[in-house]
């Protein structure tokens, strides 16, 4: 019997290292292949919107899929879903903007949403909050006016202070619920307490993720991954690559400055308590693993057999 919905957030908390697959152009989105992807060897499946369709019929029917296919054979209704989405987290007003985009994928049911192109920490602040119904209160700003006093119009403001450890009112709003508690296997209400980021909230469902993929991002990585809410960040080398004059992926080994990007985004994702992740190969999984890289990408059966014996994984797959 799986002990939460979230099979990846499960497997995090038991510091199993978690093994996706799913392209990053896109996915075949229909019910035939969800019901095909419900018995995946992968420990989540990656849905790619940053370059693939922004197919929301799609995603519905390949989520429905996995749920009639189900559920996986370490028990849960369905494998984990993250959505790679469209809009940039460049900065806040761009998020802010785009936020339509997290209310669509969240609502089909997902388990998680990735925010690409991670720039600004205001921006991936916006992200967070997105994502989140207002009536969470774990890690934001205690000094905010109550709904009443801004009902009253006796006080304003539902956002945190720039640079503050805090978050501010999230922005998610209800409508959505029924469809995606339906996949989740649990009624409304339900869905609407469990639909939170973790580890912010140990009781949440909802992984969150920034890739850091420029300069920029670089840059700010360490204020970035401190933002409450998140569960992992990686590096993205093939656009942090091309941004350094690389037209192929550069992984391992990295070029220098690229191995400089790789471990300053590391350090601040051990320093946040939030997992890193990384593609790695059957030659290269153990070592990374005892390193601590915690999710997984390279699209590979055998890194994750490799790597789920090296950690002596119990759960099935």
């Amino acid at each position: 019997m799986a002990a939460r919905i979230n099979r990846a957030i499960e497997l995090l908390g038991q510091d199993q290292a978690i093994f996706y697959d799913g392209p990053h152009s896109g996915h075949v989105l229909t019910h035939a292949q969800g019901v095909q992807d419900a018995g995946t060897w992968a420990d989540y499946i990656n849905v790619g919107m940053e370059h693939g369709a922004f197919d929301m019929a799609g995603l519905d029917a390949y989520m429905r899929g996995l749920v009639d296919g189900g559920p996986t054979a370490s028990g849960h209704r369905t494998p984990a879903v993250i959505v790679e989405a469209p809009v940039n987290g460049t900065d806040a007003a761009n998020v802010r903007f785009n936020a339509w985009q997290f209310r669509q994928i969240l609502g089909r049911g997902v388990h998680g949403i990735l925010l690409c192109q991670a720039e600004d920490p205001e921006a991936v602040r916006a992200f967070v909050e997105a994502c989140r119904y207002p009536h969470h209160t774990i890690g934001t700003d205690p000094a905010l006016p109550t709904p009443l006093a801004r009902m009253r119009g006796t006080a304003t403001g539902i956002r945190a202070d720039p640079g503050s450890r805090f978050l501010g009112i999230g922005t998610r709003g209800r409508g959505s619920e029924p469809t995606a508690a339906a996949i989740w296997g649990v009624e409304p209400q339900d869905y609407m307490r469990r639909a939170e980021p973790w580890p912010l909230n140990p009781e949440g469902e909802l992984l969150l993720g920034v890739k850091i993929e420029s300069p920029e991002g670089v840059a700010h990585c360490e204020d970035i991954v401190a933002i409450p809410g998140l569960g992992f960040a990686e590096i993205g080398p093939g656009d942090l690559g091309l941004s350094l004059g690389y037209t192929s992926i550069r992984n391992d080994p990295y070029p220098p400055e690229m191995r400089e990007a790789r471990e300053r985004i590391f350090a601040a994702c051990r320093a946040s308590r939030i997992a890193f992740l990384e593609a790695c190969t059957p030659a290269n999984i153990a070592a990374r693993l005892d390193e601590g890289v915690r999710v997984i990408a390279g699209h590979s059966q055998e890194t994750a057999r490799v790597g789920r014996a090296h950690q002596w994984r119990a759960m099935p797959v």
